[in-house]
């Protein structure tokens, strides 16, 4: 196997990383910097390092997940590295169109499509079928995720702030207002967390399968095992993209759905927060994008209705469920393009 074309792949990887950081600097940072507690190249800062802490500290079960996803024994390991190679970039053309355009959609869910359309496509050309090419168990769990990941983080923002306006009703609004504006630092450092736990770990299990596939790595008890550098390297990617921020999404995100004050941003951080590192101890990629919208519309919801804004929700809401079919077919697109040019 060619050192120069496991390099390549791993590069594209990690660029794809970087992406994922800047596509979704927006969910880390959108309400710290909506509510003013910090500005947007403070924000981007914080946020960043604590992408960057948390695949270091927490374990790799989302990136062992990732890397089940296509049945690898299928195909011959150039093979494998080409539906690697298609699927990231499959899922980097959807990232940026998504971005261009404002949407704040899932990179999770973009490179499960993508790896699953490359997959598909290639046991199509090569063997004809497409019998048990894909872990159906794996994307079964990830695609029930998309509906219940924002559910929990809706039902996590509602309680969380009507608890706390239950614990706070008789405190005069601007020291709560005051105190909140400083816990909202821990709660925007805690979804960072989650979100380089959960986000950072699908690029590390990209690029652990396909040093297996080029027979860099050996299996470790059933499991793929991930490589300090790798680890660092992800990490590392995915904060840079954080602190080159997706400032369009920002807008959306922070400004678009709901008003926010600092008391309903901690709430929101403290709910996406909660749910994403469950996931991700639990081994399932979400999409931080879609759980943090969720708590935002569970926040906004505790006023009124009426707070929060339908239209923008919905547009979100397609996209996301666009998101994974689109990638695939740019994947299984830059799949063909490969295979009948070899």
């Amino acid at each position: 196997m060619s050192l120069y074309l496991v390099a390549t792949i791993i590069l594209v990887a990690l660029i794809f990383d970087f992406l994922n950081g800047f596509h979704d600097a927006a969910n880390s940072i959108a309400t710290i910097v909506a509510t003013k507690v910090l500005s947007p190249f403070q924000a981007v800062l914080w946020a960043a390092f604590f992408n960057f802490l948390a695949p270091i500290v927490f374990g790799v079960h989302v990136a062992d997940t990732v890397s089940k996803v296509v049945n690898a024994s299928l195909f011959q390991s150039h093979t494998m590295m080409m539906i690697a190679l298609s699927g990231l970039v499959g899922a980097i053309f959807w990232n940026i169109i998504t971005w261009y355009v404002g949407l704040p959609t899932s990179s999770s869910h973009a490179l499960i499509g993508g790896l699953a359309g490359a997959g598909l496509t290639a046991a199509h050309l090569i063997h004809g079928s497409t019998h048990n090419v894909l872990n159906w168990e794996k994307i079964d769990v990830i695609a029930l995720f998309i509906v219940l990941s924002p559910m929990i983080g809706m039902i996590l923002g509602y309680a969380i702030q009507v608890i706390v306006y239950w614990l706070f009703k008789d405190t005069a609004p601007s020291r709560v207002d005051g105190l909140f504006r400083h816990l909202q630092l821990l709660s925007a450092a805690a979804y960072s967390v989650g979100h380089g736990t959960n986000d950072a770990q699908k690029t590390m299990g990209v690029i652990s399968i396909v040093l297996l596939t080029a027979g860099h790595l050996h299996l470790v008890n059933g499991a793929v095992p991930v490589p300090l550098w790798v680890k660092l390297a992800c990490a590392t990617a995915i904060a840079c993209g954080t602190m080159s921020g997706g400032w369009r999404i920002v807008k959306t995100m922070g400004l678009g759905i709901t008003k926010l004050r600092p008391v309903g941003g901690f709430c929101a951080e403290t709910a996406g927060a909660a749910t994403i590192i469950g996931a991700s101890l639990f081994g399932i990629p979400v999409s931080t994008t879609h759980t943090i919208t969720g708590a935002i519309v569970g926040v906004g919801a505790t006023h009124r209705l009426s707070a929060v804004k339908w239209g923008v929700a919905g547009r979100i809401v397609w996209a996301w469920v666009l998101t994974m079919p689109l990638s695939a077919v740019m994947a299984s697109a830059v799949y063909f393009l490969i295979h009948v040019s070899q």
